[in-house]
């Protein structure tokens, strides 16, 4: 989708993944770089992440986002709508809403691998690894052919307003930081850049490392909101 513009607010509806069927959300994902990891690299330790096929990594995320199941009071994370496109049906907008993006959002203690990792902690001595009222993103992912249009900056807009009406008293991301001459590929910015996280409100309290940044945003007391469109 070269040369398309990008989107407007209007154009997008941003929902939680129980509420959307499987295929969509795999749609999203695709068969290639975040395809074969399937939000699966922070989510597991141990075996399961060096030797699970793309096939059981696929399963697992099926089950924990309760895709398709509206009663379910758990879920990993949003799934991006693009309207008026024309390409899809089974989402409940009749005008062909279109699914083009994911970001990964829940408590942080959720997130296993997230525990032995410096990025997360370093600078931090006082933090609380057991403290489930911090929540993380850790994944967004665009769908190919609706890149670089503004879905990431909507995700993570988003991701703030849902963590926060579902009591969060803080929302983390760990940024890569982009560097003058040297190339990032797509795959790298699965944890979001920098940008897309100060847009959203998020401050940066750590500089782990010259690739790293952890953004954070602190929720007032009792402050609850939805998931807005975005």
């Amino acid at each position: 989708m070269a040369g398309h513009q990008p989107l407007t607010a209007t154009s997008l509806s941003i929902v939680p993944a129980n509420q959307v069927p499987w295929d969509d959300l795999k749609a999203v994902f695709g068969d290639r770089d975040s395809g074969r990891c399937n939000c699966q690299r922070f989510k597991t330790r141990g075996w399961f992440w060096e030797q699970a096929t793309d096939e059981q990594r696929r399963a697992q995320l099926r089950d924990q986002a309760n895709c398709g199941d509206p009663a379910a009071t758990t879920t990993t994370g949003l799934v991006a709508y693009l309207h008026g496109s024309g390409e899809n049906e089974n989402y409940q907008d009749p005008e062909a809403a279109t699914p083009v993006g994911w970001v990964a959002v829940e408590p942080r203690t959720e997130y296993p691998r997230l525990l032995g990792l410096p990025t997360v902690w370093k600078g931090r001595p006082d933090e609380d690894k057991d403290d489930d009222s911090v929540w993380a993103v850790t994944c967004f992912v665009v769908r190919k052919g609706y890149r670089g249009r503004g879905i990431t900056y909507a995700l993570a807009a988003a991701a703030v307003g849902y963590a926060r009406a579902n009591g969060a008293r803080a929302l983390e991301g760990y940024a890569m930081l982009t560097q003058p001459g040297r190339e990032i590929t797509w795959g790298e910015l699965h944890v979001g850049a920098r940008q897309v996280f100060a847009e959203a409100g998020f401050a940066e309290v750590s500089r782990p490392s010259v690739r790293r940044a952890v953004m954070r945003i602190d929720f007032d007391a009792g402050a609850a909101g939805d998931v807005e469109d975005a």
